[in-house]
């Protein structure tokens, strides 16, 4: 069970002369009055007696009065703290009459519930470190950003390098009709030699048959001057001419090559090998921007998965409001950031936060609500209530609203106006009741 405030009952401390209250215990207690009548004061006093003597007011004692400070405040679980005397000194009385000291309030007092502004004023990134802190996660977390943090850097430095890649390659000139590969000059020149050694073997299988058809015209002038030897010879002669018939066949169906076409490309080899290269250049640099965006769709992924680890961790966590989470180490509440949040929700978002810090303190301290609307107070109320929290807060206002009216350094009750708003009401002393 939250430890709340029951009454309070202040004299003679910064601007109170003389002040008593019973607050709501549940939901929104409005200090309501003008500048400088003492409503801050009564917060201020609060604070410092139950948080302690690093609260305690510069000039505690009221302006102009010989009497110190008699400060007395009940609580729900039964123990009166008061302070009193020349050193306000601290005296702390459990229900069984035992004495005690800040040790005993310690246990349920949540500095951040009296000091609201302290968690008010950091940074966006301190608040979800509290928020982290109270739900534990904060070291898990902390981990995924830094690893979704390292990837997404070098993503961008991969994104980049491949756009770079793509345009250099786009820019590049590519050159039809070219080998896929450089030329080299001892190649062509080795093809060249082969070709001639092959054209010389062809010619010299033409000189044969030349030299046999000069051998069958030999014989043949031999078998007109030899008839004496025409039979000898006749074979010779039938011989020959099959040898002939023979060559003279083999010869037409050979083919000389040209060299015409090695001879240019040894001519032009430097020309032909820089297109090659530029080919070749602008190859691997289309295939190195397709490297470079596979990666950066793969690191795309990991990124995706690691922001599903931390919307996975948050959702399963025990938040202490619906809606609050955690993005790129800010705080957030259903979705917005601290400085796009209405005034209220930052009101329900410190207070849900300061409760779940200590859920043994169930009061915290407001001040300076009146940069709500009537009806932002009501809704603010309503959430307190049914929170089961109570909240002890000042607005310069004397309307309705207010829950008591402070006047110089006094508790008056408000004027009631025909529309009645829903902030609770509380019983009040005024002037001269103590």
């Amino acid at each position: 069970m939250s430890v709340k405030i029951n009454s309070l009952e202040f004299e003679n401390v910064k601007r109170i002369k003389a002040v008593a209250l019973t607050p709501a215990q549940n939901g929104l207690t409005v200090i309501g009055g003008k500048n400088g009548q003492g409503k801050t004061s009564v917060l201020d006093t609060l604070a410092w007696v139950l948080g302690g003597e690093s609260y305690k007011p510069s000039e505690a004692t009221r302006q102009g009065s010989v009497i110190p400070p008699d400060l007395k405040v009940k609580l729900s679980n039964g123990l009166i703290v008061e302070r009193k005397g020349k050193n306000s000194t601290l005296k702390v009385t459990d229900p069984s009459g035992s004495k005690g000291g800040q040790q005993i309030l310690n246990q349920f007092v949540e500095q951040l519930a009296i000091n609201l502004p302290k968690f008010l004023n950091q940074s966006s990134k301190e608040k979800a470190n509290t928020l982290l802190k109270i739900i534990g996660v904060g070291d898990k977390l902390y981990e995924l950003e830094n690893k979704e943090k390292s990837i997404y850097d070098q993503r961008t430095a991969i994104g980049r390098i491949a756009d770079q890649k793509k345009k250099f390659a786009s820019e590049m000139t590519t050159y039809e009709g070219v080998p896929l590969e450089p030329l080299s000059a001892t190649e062509l020149i080795k093809q060249q030699q082969e070709i001639l050694l092959k054209n010389a073997e062809n010619q010299q299988k033409r000189d044969k048959c030349f030299a046999l058809q000069a051998e069958r015209n030999r014989l043949a002038e031999k078998v007109n001057m030899l008839k004496a030897e025409l039979e000898k010879h006749h074979n010779l002669l039938i011989t020959a001419e099959k040898d002939m018939m023979i060559a003279f066949k083999s010869a037409e169906e050979l083919q000389d090559e040209s060299t015409e076409e090695l001879k240019k490309n040894i001519t032009d080899i430097d020309e032909i090998n820089i297109k090659i290269r530029a080919n070749l250049d602008k190859e691997k640099a289309e295939l190195d921007a397709e490297d470079y965006i596979k990666q950066y769709n793969l690191m795309s992924g990991q990124i995706e998965q690691l922001r599903e680890e931390k919307m996975m961790l948050l959702k399963n966590a025990n938040l202490p409001l619906p809606g609050l989470s955690v993005e790129d180490g800010e705080l957030t509440y259903n979705g917005f950031k601290w400085d796009a949040m209405s005034g209220a929700e930052q009101l329900k978002v410190s207070t849900a936060i300061v409760r779940k810090l200590n859920p043994e303190c169930g009061f915290v301290f407001l001040d300076k609500l009146e940069q709500m609307d009537v009806d932002t107070l009501n809704e603010f109320g309503n959430w307190l209530e049914a929170e089961g929290l109570q909240a002890i807060a000042t607005r310069v206002s004397t309307g309705n609203e207010c829950s008591i009216i402070i006047e110089d350094g006094y508790a008056v009750t408000p004027v009631i106006e025909t529309a009645q708003p829903q902030i609770q009401k509380t019983n009040t002393w005024k002037a001269g009741e103590f």
